[in-house]
């Protein structure tokens, strides 16, 4: 009787799952707050080419993983949640990527 009730819970929360990652994605989706989507929009852009031009060029101190192989990912899954306009989810990881390979983080 317990293993049944335990398998009907796991598979509720497994049902949640789905909804927790819209909420998640649709908080950080926007701009961060205190930004306008276009102050954010500009700011990403910035954040972005700064990245490609020091750290992706090599240019960075990078230390990280060994190869920086999931730094590489996650700030290019940031540079394209850029161009889609999840600014709010982009612009943090931009900002550690950039100070974790020592370069200047942009003023807003």
């Amino acid at each position: 009787m317990i293993r049944i009730t335990r398998s009907l819970a796991c598979l509720a929360g497994l049902a949640l799952l789905p909804l927790l990652a819209a909420a998640c994605t649709q908080t950080a989706s926007g701009p961060p707050p205190g930004m306008s989507a276009a102050q954010a929009s500009a700011y990403c852009s910035k954040l972005s080419w700064a990245y490609g031009e020091y750290v992706a060029s090599g240019l960075g101190d990078s230390a990280g993983d060994d190869d920086n192989t999931n730094a590489d990912i996650n700030a290019r899954l940031a540079i394209a949640q850029c161009h889609e306009g999840q600014t709010g989810a982009a612009i943090p990881v931009l900002q550690q990527e950039l100070r974790r390979n020592k370069v200047p983080v942009p003023p807003v």
